[in-house]
């Protein structure tokens, strides 16, 4: 009896901890912060390559290997189009071109590093931002600013994608 219970307790266990490792939590960081001497708002996102590749490969049809040796000469060029199609700002409610500039690894994430030319005063920001959403339901987009010294943050989800924050 004693043998049966010693199994049934690690089937149970192994069902508990492999349905764990079955949920994965979809979530990209963004950092954008204003820098007036230079008339821009800095933008560093970190996004997981593995969710990042398969979304371009939906969207493009194409398998980018991303940050890998395999990694498709003109990757750039999709990331550029796709944040392009992706990101939205508007400062002061007026429109702003978010440039991509490049990125690096950093173990199993993706950092790129973006620009939006930027007035002397910002009084509001508003951020249209869909990373992931068509390739994960559950994905979670956070936008952390530090705007004229104020420091707010937004959680944009598929529910609701497009946040505004006034300084």
């Amino acid at each position: 009896m004693k043998v049966i219970l010693k199994y049934l307790f690690l089937v149970v266990l192994a069902a508990v901890l492999s349905s764990m490792a079955v949920h994965k939590f979809y979530v990209a960081v963004f950092q954008m912060e204003y820098v007036p001497s230079k008339k821009v708002v800095q933008v560093t996102s970190r996004i997981f390559i593995d969710d990042l590749d398969a979304e371009l490969s939906k969207k493009y049809g194409k398998k980018m290997y991303l940050s890998t040796v395999k990694e498709l000469s003109n990757a750039n060029d999709y990331l550029k189009s796709y944040f392009s199609d992706k990101i939205a700002v508007k400062l002061n409610g007026k429109a702003v071109p978010v440039k991509f500039l490049g990125r690096e690894t950093e173990d199993d994430v993706l950092v790129c590093y973006f620009t939006l030319p930027a007035v002397n005063s910002i009084k509001s920001l508003e951020i249209k931002n869909t990373v992931l959403f068509d390739s994960f339901e559950e994905q979670q987009n956070i936008i952390h600013t530090n705007i004229n010294s104020n420091k707010r943050s937004l959680l944009l989800t598929n529910d609701k994608p497009q946040g505004l924050l006034e300084y």
